[in-house]
């Protein structure tokens, strides 16, 4: 299927409990493919019902779902093929693993399909390799970390090949450094060809993350579009019982002082900078270079050559597991490990050269990133492609 065509959409969709409690209210969208979706809204909103709408787990009371333009049906058959294109990532990694090792964990889900052995090792393999597990194969799921096991739970669904994968509340019960590396993996994803969906009522992972946002409210769909457009009513957002996102919150409140211009709030600090220091004003305005290498493509002895070439005073990041394993094994201390991107770019602004090391077919994604920043804000940074030497 195409990118940005209609994938899932839900038409009159209601549901309600056993008790008579109405999770969902005649809900009407249709998500496009290859997009970032978030459901974002207070608990009780009705976003995990909706999303165990969508692959079948759930039953409507009233409307219909679709997936790829045909209707669900609820026989096993139907509900198996449509479960293999759209993977579910339950909040409460738990509840998801109940095998003894980790490779029986991922390999439930291709075994259940009918592949063969071989092509189930295949597909664990990968799917392991992509989380940052290999070798954790014989571990026991229930020994992992909190972050350990939302990475099983992402393999296991990987290892199916699906094209959608839905993520209740993804950073949950994660410290900050864990629910980055998940968020950036998601990223990883999505550049693959993935559409991704997740439930969460974190604002401010949702504006910077999400193409798109649903907000949701006591069942019902109440905003969608991006960020800025949805994030701009705080008087919607406090009536929806949430916070604004706090570089929105920062905006308005030097909006209201003079300090800023009225207008589209900053996606994040980045755009947040450029609003507050007009460009040429930073250091004496001689921007810094920013290299990017890809780790895929490259062993230790030829990522050390590269430290080399771009001198110590080089600030470095990793985007992606394998490039953060790739590191790790050359004793590269980072400065960056999560909005790597946008924190090489704002050390660019003020003439720092900076690194990247990115992974997962990252390397053009990061090129476009860094020329739509230039193209828009006028900077003129030099992005540097790296060969292994």
């Amino acid at each position: 299927m195409s990118a940005m065509t209609g994938i899932i959409e839900t038409r009159n969709l209601s549901y309600s409990y056993g008790d008579g409690t109405l999770a969902l209210r005649d809900v009407s969208i249709c998500l496009e493919a290859g997009r970032k979706v978030a459901l974002v809204g207070p608990n009780g909103a009705g976003k995990s019902t909706l999303m165990l709408m969508m692959n079948g787990i759930l039953r409507p009371s009233s409307g219909e779902v679709l997936f790829a333009g045909q209707p669900l049906q609820y026989d096993a058959a139907s509900l198996r093929k449509v479960r293999r294109a759209v993977g579910m990532v339950f909040q409460n990694s738990d509840d998801q693993l109940f095998a003894p090792t980790v490779y029986q964990d991922v390999a439930f889900g291709p075994t259940n399909l009918g592949y063969p052995a071989e092509k189930v090792k295949k597909y664990v393999g990968f799917a392991l390799q992509y989380v940052g597990l290999s070798g954790y194969e014989r571990r026991p799921p229930h020994h992992l970390s909190g972050g350990e096991k939302k990475r099983v739970a992402i393999a296991g669904i990987l290892a199916m090949e699906p094209q959608v994968m839905i993520l209740d509340e993804p950073t949950s019960n994660l410290d900050p450094a864990s629910s980055e590396e998940i968020m950036e993996m998601l990223d990883e994803l999505n550049q693959g060809g993935k559409t991704l969906i997740i439930s969460t009522h974190d604002v401010d992972l949702a504006y910077r993350w999400a193409d798109e946002v649903i907000l949701m409210k006591d069942g019902d769909v109440i905003r969608r579009g991006s960020g800025p457009e949805v994030f701009m009513d705080g008087n919607l957002i406090r009536d929806a019982r949430l916070k604004l996102p706090m570089v929105v919150d920062i905006y308005q409140e030097l909006a209201s002082r003079g300090i800023a211009s009225e207008g589209k709030p900053p996606r994040n600090i980045l755009e947040l900078c450029d609003l507050l220091q007009p460009r040429g004003s930073v250091g004496d305005g001689s921007v810094g270079k920013i290299y990017i290498c890809d780790a895929d493509g490259s062993d230790e002895k030829q990522i050390l050559a590269i430290m080399d070439k771009v001198g110590k005073g080089c600030f470095k990041g990793a985007m992606g597991t394998s490039a953060k394993l790739l590191a790790e094994r050359c004793g590269i201390p980072l400065d960056f490990t999560y909005g790597v991107i946008d924190k090489c770019i704002l050390k660019a602004l003020i003439g720092k050269d900076a690194l990247i090391m990115t992974s997962g077919g990252m390397v053009e994604h990061t090129m476009k990133r860094i020329s739509d920043y230039g193209r828009e804000s006028g900077a003129v940074i030099d992005a540097v492609r790296l060969q292994p030497l």
